[in-house]
């Protein structure tokens, strides 16, 4: 899955972190300032931010571009020296690319929680009749936002177009992995399955979960600024009073409070997606020894086994209840939990229009992003199921017998093996458990 795309994925990975958090450091540390080297220096600290969209051509914008530009050149270089890999262009120069437009889309976001702020104050001043406005005045301002969302949906629509050639490629690359050793793979149970059903399921999953997942590290990395920016005026929390950087605290609280209760009540849930795997494979494998053999799948046969079936959805279907209730419950008591928190803030009149929608849209961003667990659930479910199916496929390339004898679909390196009807053998018969030789139409004694 990984080591076809990604020149030795573990330290690839490792030192691809390693890199960025060095690089964030320097920035940090005095990277930011050094544009004004080159004629880019960074915004005062109290200048006001710029609204719309000349914000993304502003100079420390510019030096932001620049900068991030010669950290992948100098990663890509070294990686092209010391490992070259036939998908690098793809993989690192790919990889960094959508980093960077994902984060170009929070920032989108960060320009429209900077425009909340003047606009409905605007809007609160002209209904409270204490600062009259002209219609032109009003309408500007929609125009204004509807620049931000152009760029937003652009940028988007773009993003999404190499996200899918991205996939497509890292699909590509496990393809002519696994066919380059299709001698090795060829007579494992459902083999093909894994090469064709697998490989597409992992990429389309990727496709949502991966980009999510680093939309969700961007908006940290964005908005938690902003949100401690607007803690200057969201001092004090109902029932607890007085906290420095109210906000922060807040988001992080309720974050946790929901990943760690959808995750207490999601908890059944992965062994049953894999549990179901198994009982579906025992039935598609019986009725597929029906087609060759006028002794197998019969009537009986097939209905203990779609039993099973039925019994692990009807126990899924169960978990699923209160684990919705718990979902949809938190999911309701979160659109509204900003407004709760700013509650003595806004009684108190410490707070413009403006800044309320700043200050809840921008709590929002953080909290979603530290939700990713709770929104993600169910696809890290799935994702988990291929993962481990692909993982013991891959073990008898690297010849690795513990592993695939684990598996629900290999078991070691013989000829014929069985094993998915091998894992039902404590609720099946035992005749459902003996793998069949397809030459001779009988039980293989070799695995008896």
């Amino acid at each position: 899955m990984f080591v076809s795309f990604f020149p030795k994925p573990k330290l690839f990975f490792t030192s691809a972190a390693v890199w960025a958090a060095f690089a964030m450091v320097i920035w940090y540390l005095g990277g930011a300032e050094a544009g004004a080297i080159f004629g880019l220096p960074p915004a005062a600290a109290d200048a006001p931010p710029i609204i719309g969209i000349a914000a993304f051509w502003s100079p420390p914008f510019l030096w932001f571009y620049v900068y991030y530009a010669i950290a992948v050149a100098i990663f890509y270089a070294f990686w092209t020296f010391y490992e070259p890999n036939p998908w690098q262009n793809w993989s690192i120069l790919g990889s960094a690319l959508i980093f960077f437009v994902t984060y170009f889309q929070v920032q989108v976001n960060v320009a429209v929680n900077n425009w909340y702020g003047p606009f409905w104050d605007m809007v609160q001043g002209a209904m409270a009749k204490t600062a009259p406005i002209t219609l032109e005045q009003y309408y500007t301002g929609f125009a204004t936002f509807a620049g931000l969302a152009f760029v937003g949906v652009f940028v988007s629509v773009l993003t999404a177009f190499f996200v899918s050639h991205y996939i497509f490629r890292w699909r590509m690359a496990m393809n002519a992995y696994y066919v380059s050793h299709w001698p090795k793979l060829r007579h494992i149970e459902g083999a093909s399955q894994r090469v064709q059903e697998d490989t597409m399921r992992f990429s389309t999953i990727m496709e949502g979960l991966g980009v999510n997942f680093i939309d969700s590290i961007m908006t940290l990395i964005a908005f938690l600024p902003v949100l401690l920016r607007l803690s200057i005026n969201i001092t004090e929390l109902p029932l607890v009073g007085h906290v420095p950087n109210a906000l922060v605290w807040a988001a992080l609280f309720w974050s946790i409070f929901g990943t760690a209760s959808i995750a207490l009540a999601g908890f059944m849930l992965p062994g049953l997606q894999f549990r179901n795997q198994r009982v579906e494979a025992a039935y598609r494998k019986e009725l597929v020894f029906g087609e060759d053999h006028d002794d197998r799948a019969q009537p009986a046969t097939l209905r203990e086994l779609f039993e099973n079936v039925r019994k692990n959805y009807f126990r899924m279907y169960f978990h699923y209840v209160y684990f919705n209730v718990v979902r949809y419950t938190y999911g309701q008591a979160n659109g509204i939990f900003s407004f709760f928190i700013m509650g003595p803030s806004i009684v108190a009149g410490k707070i413009t229009l403006g800044l309320m929608n700043q200050v809840a849209f921008a709590f929002s961003q953080v909290t979603s992003s530290f939700q990713y667990l709770v929104n993600s659930w169910s696809t890290i479910v799935e994702l988990l199921s291929v993962y481990k199916r692909l993982r013991a496929f891959e073990a008898a390339i690297q010849a690795n017998p513990s592993r695939a004898s684990t598996s629900a679909m290999l078991k070691g390196r013989l000829r014929r093996p069985i094993a998915i009807e091998n894992v039902k053998c404590r609720r099946l018969s035992r005749r459902h458990c003996r793998p069949w030789s397809r030459r001779a139409g009988r039980p293989d004694s070799r695995h008896s």
